[in-house]
């Protein structure tokens, strides 16, 4: 078992990740930023280190520091959480290099993935489904693209090789616009990511967002746990997430599950990972894998029984897996709601001093933050200040606990979106289950052309 771990996050999964090392009798360094000393996980680690001051360049994204961390501490591994270094390769080949456990995949693998044209050539090889489209990188030829346009159908979509979290893509509905389309991404990709590379896929106009949660350990061993609905979203972010999928039959979770774990056995991957599908017309194309933790992971654990971080440690202590697939079983149904400091009106970011915050409880309800009474919001990084999850015997029971439970829950101080993810949870659409990606912002711009009419 690993003895001490470096925690490079900060917030929600911070805290998730402490908690599940003190669960497994492994203490904790918590690396902060100085306006991230009052971080309740600060208070809770074994040990903590200032990295820096406050932007996250000179903190949380600057690596000699958090290996410089780790160490002055004596500790073994490093826990990267979601967001700022969780899926740079660089970070995980730098950590290993320096003689410290990378708790995730391998470098090779990030780097494998993180490249979206590769990563979907290794998934075609493995037989995961993908979108149709151009199979590579586009070409500088502007024939050339216009014939792979062709080949494809309109509408298409331009997308950054290096992209992710809903940058560097276009949406393009005819050939007239196809070429500045290129250009306008291609210039976008390299000031965001490094990279110019744009590639071109089918754009599918009502597809939802499903995917499927994996874990490997490196060995041999992968198992799937089902399915996630992440399909209401605001520019192109995940509001609300949940498990299971509505319409997904056993059938369709064991084949694509089957599909998943022959990739990751393919590719060599270790660790907690995710795959994530367009799902349409009752057919899953494959966009990306999330080689770290996901923001929405709790929805899996309170369905399936399993704790993803307490594996991810086990399997970075060099463990084999413990679970085999025909012990992970689906029970009842959990949703997920993000909440964030910001306008529910306007999403402005909302920093400040939270005055007071209560914590919402009953049965099934589970609330991920490091919130609390007096703790200032720092303007510096993400909005997302916590999760609230619930659980149910099925969804409609699940959907009735968060709507108590957001009327319970107080954030006062600060603007959050608790107003939103009300009127989400009494939408008729969302009720009914089962609507495309496209379903919320749609819901948005009606609500707010409303009220304009009122005004």
């Amino acid at each position: 078992m690993l003895d001490k771990v470096v925690i490079a996050n900060r917030g929600e999964i911070a805290l998730r990740v402490l908690r599940a090392c003190h669960t497994l009798g492994i203490r904790t360094v918590a690396v902060h930023s100085t306006v991230d000393r009052n971080l309740k996980h600060v208070a809770m680690a074994d040990e903590a280190v200032c990295i820096g001051p406050a932007p996250a360049a000179e903190s949380y994204l600057n690596i000699p520091r958090i290996i410089a961390a780790a160490e002055v501490t004596d500790a073994q591994a490093i826990h990267p959480g979601y967001g700022f270094l969780s899926e740079r390769a660089d970070f995980a080949e730098q950590v290993e290099k320096s003689g410290f456990i990378f708790i995730g995949p391998t470098p090779e693998v990030i780097r494998l993935m993180g490249d979206k044209v590769e990563a979907i050539k290794a998934m075609k090889a493995a037989g995961v489904p993908c979108v149709p489209g151009s199979d590579g990188p586009l070409p500088e030829d502007a024939a050339e693209c216009v014939k792979i346009a062709r080949r494809i159908g309109y509408p298409v979509i331009i997308k950054a090789a290096g992209g992710g979290g809903g940058r560097g893509m276009r949406v393009v509905h005819t050939e007239a616009h196809l070429g500045n389309a290129i250009v306008m991404t291609r210039q976008e990709a390299k000031a965001a990511f490094g990279n110019d590379q744009v590639y071109m896929e089918k754009f599918l106009e009502h597809p939802r967002h499903v995917e499927i949660q994996v874990l490997a350990d490196g060995q041999g061993n992968a198992i799937h746990l089902g399915e996630r609905d992440c399909s209401m979203q605001r520019r192109h972010q995940k509001v609300v997430e949940e498990a299971p999928a509505p319409g997904i039959t056993p059938e369709q979770r064991a084949e694509i599950g089957r599909v998943c774990v022959e990739a990751c056995l393919r590719i060599g991957y270790r660790g907690a990972g995710t795959f994530e599908f367009l799902y349409e017309d009752g057919r899953f194309y494959f966009i990306e894998m999330n080689t770290r933790i996901q923001v929405e992971h709790p929805v899996t654990e309170l369905i399936t029984g399993v704790d993803l971080v307490r594996e991810q440690l086990l399997i970075a202590a060099g463990e084999k897996l413990s679970i085999r697939q025909e012990d992970v079983t689906i029970n009842g149904h959990a949703i997920e709601c993000r909440i964030n400091a910001e306008d529910p009106d306007t999403f402005l970011p909302s920093p400040g001093l939270v005055k007071l915050f209560h914590a919402p409880g009953g049965p099934g309800v589970r609330v991920d933050t490091h919130l609390y009474s007096g703790y200032r919001i720092p303007p510096n990084y993400d909005s997302m200040i916590g999760k609230l999850i619930v659980h149910g015997r099925d969804r409609a029971t699940a959907i009735a606990r968060m709507q108590i439970a957001l009327a319970e829950m107080v954030v006062d101080g600060v603007k959050s979106n608790l107003p939103l993810q009300q009127r989400i949870m009494s939408d008729g659409g969302f009720q009914q289950g089962g609507m495309n990606i496209h379903y919320l912002e749609k819901r948005i711009a009606e609500q707010r052309e409303k009220a304009i009419g009122l005004g």
